[in-house]
């Protein structure tokens, strides 16, 4: 093969294929093929290169409003996911995915003068069913446990996609971490063309929106990343089994995704065959419609995959017939716009008063009703039926005669005077019972404060008779001990002084701890009922189980918080894993170059290790990841036991209030 790249012209690739030697027959197979292209890149070329033709110029377009796709396409093993996402073992392998998050966060960043939201979202196309590789809600160990997504079609043909999350991304980092997310969870299997190849389409999408401050218009616009799923020929591979089914569908779907390309590239076709398969449905505004799309097609230059090769050359250009005419996407903000039409409103009545030079407000003046209503008045006093009210063009004026002129015919002088009188006994009347009603309630409320009271030295005596007996025991056991009358003598004198100075104590301690009572109480007692309440915490049952259930709260959270280091250290080990194994097949590779057929057939003991290693953590960070489930149920349970405990701690402090109130009373 032969590249000839011009930088003016479109960028060419010619394929000869020698004819195979026809021992007396007549072979007229065409030998020489070549297909033109707006850009060809070699084996040896970068991924930043790649990305600054490719990504970069839709990544422009979709920052600027309008949608882009970007997709690739080819047979399995040459490179569609290693173009889209990248390698996993150097950081300048990243993909177009990642270095184009870099690139659009970037952007938004230097531009101050708008304010942007992004969104991501990962569609995953498995078997003809969709699934959402970012569900927060779902801890899936299988594919078919995440939850599945469907297609809904509008009255106005626009897709919609049901049960297909949309994760906001406020940064790189962010986004990054989403896409890893979702990278875990893909279908990935070993076959005959590739060792680790994807095994079904997947849809990596970047919603942006943008609005300038003040503005009331909105962008909207959407960046699909597609990698597809590699065709490969059944007999060609030999596989079977689930591998065979998972080929069937692979190759099904790109059909129908190469019958829509020929449909839109026929200019006479009425219909276009969309509904045939899910990603043809979901890649519909992309393939005909309102997009800026492009394509890569990846190429396997080898005697082997010759016929593969040609033929996605040919599926390109015929891609590069179709004509899409994308649009701005803005709508208008209803908010913003209310918020304009005031605004012009405003600068109506501003023009208005300049050019009737009177400033009008919405509201008449005192000294305009006083003379609306002389002209009412004499407009009717006079007999002559000809006589006319003018009030000038203006519709306030118009407006308050009309109604002026209605209460006068419906209303009497009299029966003003009459509706003036009842309304003035009516207020007293009313005045009288509030009064009434407020003096009964500073009644209640001075009943309620006696019995806190009494209720309060009632506590305070038995408080007093306690520290008294315990004082009376001290005095007898120091003066037998020490055989010392005088000091005897002073203490079973004063006994009353050290239970003064004891209650002193107690009464200050729980004057500092008011102010936190209404907190734990939920702040609507008063201070004698807090008090009382500490009291009664203290000598409850319950309050033993609420310290002890603190205390295990308190260990729980310490082991959550270990076990989620532990997960992301294992985490990280994966990674490293199958960067080793992905380095092996790479050393493999190059191995096979000297020696194809011994190399490829024998196992690699190295690999095998590595992936029993990737197996042994991976059940590791289940294990981890379900203790960590397990702590999360029962730390919660812990916190319901403790608000509980406090309700009905509460509860039952109420009704020993109310019972004491009612014997006090008594």
């Amino acid at each position: 093969y032969s590249i000839d790249d011009n930088e003016k012209a479109l960028s060419s690739l010619e394929i000869i294929v020698p004819r195979d030697l026809a021992d007396g027959f007549i072979n007229n197979k065409r030998e020489n093929y070549k297909f033109k292209f707006q850009k060809i890149f070699d084996q040896e070329a970068k991924q930043d290169v790649v990305f600054d033709n490719i990504a970069k110029p839709v990544a422009e377009c979709v920052l600027a409003g309008y949608n882009g796709t970007i997709f690739a396409y080819g047979q399995t093993g040459s490179g569609k996911t290693f173009t889209i996402t990248g390698g996993a073992e150097r950081y300048n392998d990243r993909g177009i995915i990642p270095r184009t998050l870099s690139y659009i966060f970037d952007q938004l960043q230097k531009d101050s003068s708008k304010v942007y939201t992004t969104h991501v979202s990962y569609l995953e196309i498995y078997n003809e069913c969709g699934y959402d590789l970012l569900d927060p809600r779902h801890e899936a160990s299988r594919l078919e446990d995440l939850p599945k997504v469907t297609i809904m079609e509008d009255p106005d043909q626009n897709i919609h996609l049901k049960n297909l999350s949309l994760q906001q991304a406020t940064n790189e980092e962010e986004a990054l971490n989403l896409l890893f997310l979702g990278d875990t969870n893909r279908m990935i299997a070993e076959t005959p063309m590739n060792q680790a190849s994807t095994r079904s389409h997947c849809i990596f999408t970047i919603h942006i929106s943008s609005k300038e401050p003040g503005s009331a218009t909105i962008r909207r616009s959407k960046l699909h990343l597609v990698d597809l799923a590699g065709s490969e020929r059944v007999a060609k591979t030999g596989v079977g089994g689930h591998l065979l089914t998972e080929a069937k569908y692979i190759n099904l779907s790109l059909h129908y995704l190469e019958q829509v390309i020929i449909a839109l590239a026929e200019k006479n076709r009425s219909h276009i065959p969309y509904r045939n398969s899910m990603m043809t449905s979901v890649l519909r505004d992309s393939l005909g419609g309102n997009c800026m799309t492009t394509m890569i097609a990846t190429l396997s230059i080898d005697k082997r995959n010759i016929d593969e090769s040609i033929s996605t050359c040919r599926f390109a250009q015929r891609v590069a017939l179709i004509k899409n005419e994308a649009v701005l996407n803005e709508e208008i903000d209803p908010r913003l716009m209310i918020v304009q039409l005031q605004k012009e409103i405003q600068e109506l009545k501003d023009e208005l008063a300049l050019v009737t030079g009177k400033e009008r407000t919405s509201e008449l003046s005192q000294e305009e009703l006083l003379q609306l209503d002389e002209l009412i008045e004499k407009f009717l006093e006079d007999n002559d039926p000809d006589s006319t009210l003018d009030v000038g063009a203006d519709m306030r004026k118009i407006k308050y005669c009309f109604v002026h002129v209605k209460q006068l015919m419906n209303h009497s002088k009299i029966s003003d005077k009459k509706l003036l009188s009842q309304h003035t006994s009516e207020e007293k009347d009313t005045n009288k019972e509030a009064g009434e009603e407020e003096l009964k309630k500073l009644k209640e409320l001075l009943q309620q404060r006696d019995n806190e009271i009494n209720i309060l030295v009632n506590m305070l005596k038995k408080e007093k008779k306690k520290t008294q007996d315990v004082f009376f025991h001290l005095n007898a056991g120091s003066a037998v001990l020490e055989k010392s009358p005088s000091i005897s003598l002073e203490e079973s004198q004063s006994p009353s002084s050290c239970s003064s100075l004891k209650e002193a104590k107690d009464f200050s301690s729980s004057v500092h701890r008011l102010p936190f009572l209404p907190r734990q109480t939920g702040g609507k007692m008063s201070l004698g009922s807090q008090e009382a309440f500490e009291v009664f915490k203290r000598e409850h049952a319950d309050n033993i189980t609420i310290e002890d259930n603190k205390q295990l709260l308190k260990q729980r959270f310490a082991e959550a918080k270990c076990l989620g280091e532990k997960l992301n250290e294992v985490r990280n080990k994966i990674n490293h894993l199958k960067g080793e194994i992905t380095q092996r097949h790479i050393q493999r590779a190059a191995l096979a170059v000297s020696s194809p057929y011994e190399e490829l057939n024998m196992l690699d003991p190295v690999e095998e290790k590595l992936r029993t290693q990737i197996e042994e953590e991976k059940k590791s960070y289940k294990a981890m990841f379900n203790r960590l489930k397990g702590l999360k149920v029962e730390i919660e349970h812990l916190q319901h036991l403790m608000a509980k405990v406090q309700i009905k701690l509460q509860k039952d402090f109420e009704v020993w209030w109310s019972e004491e109130a009612i014997n006090l009373q008594v």
